[in-house]
C-alpha cells in the first residue's frame, strides 16, 4: 500500500466547509417545469363525466365514479374521474382527449402521505395545494386528438330545392359516414338522452368498421323506424354529445339514416333474421304511425297476431301527412312499414275506428288494444274572423299536398306559429308558388322549431315577422284577407322564465294576404272512443294518462305517442310503441 492510499481519506476534510451539492428542500427549491406533467386537476363544473379519459387510459388508472353533490342530468353522467397513481404513468393522454378541456395536470410532482389509499383520489373533489397553480400540462392550442368539425352534409341548393318537393338532404357517402363515425368517443351520454335508448355508440362503431349488417341489427333492437327517424328525428342526442362541447356534435341522425340507406328493402329479412312462434293471442292497433307500427313490430316478433287499423290510404301517420316530402320522402316511410308488414302484420287502410269499425268491436274481438293516433286537430287562434274562407290550418295544407289534392292558397300567405308545422307550412307554400310570411308572437330565438328548419326557411325566402300578436282577420273589398297584428315588446318575467310578449299600445299593423294558415299547435281527436270506455280512462290537459308501459286505467287498453306524451316527436312515439309492446306482453302472458 502506498503512502497516497493511506492519506487519501483525509483529503475529504478540505470540502468540509464547502456548500453541499445536494438540495435540502427539493419541494421548495426545485419546482416542476412550467408544462411538467404532475398531479391532476379537474374543473368539476365544466366536466360532464363523459368518460373519455377512462377509455383512453392504457394502464386502467382512471375509474369514473359518482360524486356527492353532482346530479345525473341529460348533459352530465354525474360521474367524475378517479385517478390511481399506483397505475398512472403521467402520459397525459387523458388531458389530450378530454372533450370539455376540464382535465389538466399541475406541475406538482411530490406528494407524501402515510395512507396509501390517498393516492387514489378524485381531482377537484378534495382541495389540494396544487389546485390553485396555473403552471402544468394543458392541451396546447391547435392540438387535438379529436376532429371537432362535422363532416358536411351534401344538400340541394336552396334556390333549386324550393322549386320542388325533391328531398333536400342527400345523405352521406360511405367515406363521409366512416369519417364522421370516427369522431365518436363512445361516451354514451346520447343513449340516456334518446327516448328510445338506442345503442348509438355501438351502431356508430359498426359504421366505422363498415359492418352495415350488424349496424342494422343494432338499430332494430330499439327502433324499427330508423330510416324514417334518421330524417326527421329531433336528435336530442346530439344536444348532449360530448364532442359538441368544444366543436360540432356528432351527426348521429344522419349516421342512422346512412345505415338504412345502404340496405335494399329485399335484404332486410336475411339480415334481421326475425323469427317468432305465434302464441294465439290477438292485439289491435289503432293508427299506422311510428308509435303504432313500432308496437306492431315488437308484438309480432313476440308471437302476437297483430292487426292495424288506419284511417288514411297509407301508413306513417303525421310523419307522412304532417311532414313535407322534401324532408320525408314517402318511399322511405314505406320501406320501414313494408318490412313490418312482411312479418305478418295486417293493416286495414281507409278504416276509421269509430266510423268504419267500432272501438267496442275491437275491445271485444282482441285481447289488447294499443292506440297512437297522433295530434291532427289544429288549435284555433281565438281571434275574430278566423272562420272566414281562406283561413285554414297548416296541417290541412300539408295533408292536401300529400294526397295530391288541389288547394289554391293564392300568392301571399300568412303562417301563424313558430314550430316545425309552421315552418313546413311556410316552405310548402313557397313550393306551390306563394310568398310566405311567418308571424310569431315571440322572438325568433324563442321559436320551438328546429334551428335547421328556421335557417332553411330563411334561405328559401320566407319572411319572418316576430313579436307579432294576432288581433283579427277581415275580408277586404278586393277579396283578400286583412290580417291585423299588434307589435309586442318582450317583458322580463324573472329568472327561469322566458320573456312575455306584451302588446305595444297603438302599434297595430295590417298584412294583406290570400290565405292565413294556423299553426300554433295541435290537439287529439278522441271521438273514436265511445263514452262508455272514455269514462274509464283518465286524461290530463288533453293527454291520455298512461303508466310506464303505456297502460291506461283500463288494463286492456294501451296508448302512446303524441296523445300520451308531451315531447311530441317521432322518436318518442317509437319508444312508446316499444314500451307498450312490452307492457302488453306482460299483461297477456
Amino acid at each position: 500500500m502506498s503512502l497516497k492510499d493511506i492519506i487519501s481519506p483525509f483529503y475529504v476534510w478540505k470540502r468540509a466547509l464547502e456548500k453541499p451539492a445536494t438540495t435540502p428542500n427539493p419541494i421548495k427549491d426545485r419546482p416542476g417545469a412550467e408544462r411538467y406533467r404532475g398531479f391532476h386537476k379537474n374543473d368539476m363544473k365544466v366536466c360532464i363525466g363523459c368518460g373519455t379519459c377512462e377509455t383512453i387510459c392504457q394502464n386502467s388508472a382512471i375509474d369514473m365514479v359518482p360524486v356527492e353533490g353532482i346530479k345525473t342530468t341529460k348533459e352530465d353522467s354525474g360521474l367524475r374521474p378517479k385517478i390511481d397513481y399506483g397505475r398512472c404513468c403521467w402520459c397525459a393522454l387523458c388531458v389530450d382527449i378530454c372533450t370539455t378541456n376540464s382535465l389538466k395536470m399541475s406541475n406538482q410532482y411530490i406528494w407524501t402521505d402515510t395512507d396509501a389509499d390517498s393516492y387514489r383520489f378524485v381531482p377537484g373533489l378534495e382541495e389540494k395545494e396544487w389546485e390553485q397553480r396555473d403552471k402544468g400540462y394543458i392541451k396546447s392550442d391547435g392540438y387535438d386528438l379529436l376532429e371537432r368539425e362535422r363532416v358536411e352534409m351534401n344538400m340541394l341548393d336552396p334556390k333549386e330545392g324550393k322549386k320542388s318537393f325533391i328531398e333536400l338532404v342527400k345523405g352521406y357517402s360511405k367515406d363521409e359516414a366512416i369519417k364522421e363515425a370516427q369522431r365518436c368517443v363512445e361516451c354514451g351520454l346520447c343513449v340516456a338522452t334518446c327516448p328510445a335508448h338506442m345503442d348509438i355508440p355501438e351502431y356508430i362503431k359498426a359504421i366505422r368498421e363498415d359492418n352495415i349488417e350488424e349496424a342494422l341489427q343494432i338499430l332494430y333492437k330499439t327502433n324499427p323506424f330508423s330510416g324514417t327517424c334518421g330524417r326527421i328525428c329531433t336528435h336530442r342526442c346530439e344536444n348532449v354529445c360530448s364532442v359538441g362541447v368544444n366543436g360540432d356534435p356528432l351527426a348521429i341522425r344522419w349516421l342512422k339514416r346512412y345505415i338504412v340507406d345502404q340496405v335494399d328493402e329485399k335484404e332486410f329479412p336475411q339480415i334481421l333474421h326475425d323469427e317468432f312462434h305465434p302464441n294465439g293471442k290477438k292485439v289491435a292497433i289503432v293508427g299506422a304511425g311510428p308509435g303504432g307500427m313500432s308496437a306492431a313490430y315488437y308484438l309480432i316478433t313476440s308471437g302476437y297476431d297483430v292487426t292495424v287499423f288506419e284511417a288514411h290510404e297509407h301508413g306513417g301517420g303525421m310523419i307522412r301527412y304532417g311532414v313535407p316530402e322534401y324532408r320525408m320522402p314517402y318511399d322511405e316511410i314505406d320501406k320501414d312499414i313494408n318490412y313490418i308488414i312482411s312479418l305478418g302484420v295486417k293493416v286495414n287502410y281507409n278504416t276509421k275506428v269509430g266510423k268504419d269499425i267500432s272501438f267496442e268491436k275491437l275491445y271485444n274481438d282482441f285481447d289488447a288494444i294499443f292506440f297512437s293516433t297522433g295530434l291532427d286537430q289544429s288549435y284555433n287562434l281565438g281571434i275574430p274572423g278566423e272562420d272566414l274562407d281562406g283561413v285554414i290550418s297548416g296541417l290541412e295544407l300539408l295533408d292536401a299536398v300529400t294526397e295530391r289534392r288541389p288547394l289554391d292558397i293564392g300568392k301571399d300567405v300568412a303562417v301563424v306559429g313558430g314550430g316545425n308545422v309552421a315552418m313546413d307550412a311556410a316552405r310548402t307554400s313557397v313550393r306551390v308558388g306563394a310568398h310566405a310570411n311567418i308571424l310569431y308572437r315571440r322572438r325568433e330565438q324563442d321559436m320551438p322549431a328546429d334551428i335547421e328548419e328556421i335557417e332553411e326557411a330563411h334561405e328559401e325566402g320566407v319572411t319572418f315577422i316576430t313579436q307579432a300578436i294576432p288581433i283579427k282577420i277581415e275580408k277586404s273589398k278586393d277579396g283578400k284577407l286583412n290580417f291585423y297584428w299588434n307589435k309586442a315588446e318582450m317583458v322580463d318575467q324573472g329568472d327561469g322564465k322566458r320573456p312575455k310578449p306584451v302588446p305595444i299600445e297603438g302599434a297595430v299593423e295590417i298584412l294583406k294576404v290570400d290565405t292565413v294558415l294556423k299553426a300554433i299547435g295541435q290537439g287529439a281527436d278522441y271521438t273514436f272512443i265511445p263514452k262508455s270506455i272514455e269514462e274509464k280512462l283518465k286524461f290530463n290537459r288533453g293527454k291520455i294518462v298512461v303508466d310506464t308501459f303505456g297502460r291506461t286505467s283500463d288494463p286492456k287498453i294501451f296508448s302512446g305517442g303524441d296523445i300520451a306524451n308531451r315531447t311530441m316527436d317521432a322518436i318518442s312515439a317509437i319508444a312508446d310503441g316499444h314500451r307498450a309492446a312490452k307492457g302488453i306482453d306482460n299483461f297477456l302472458s
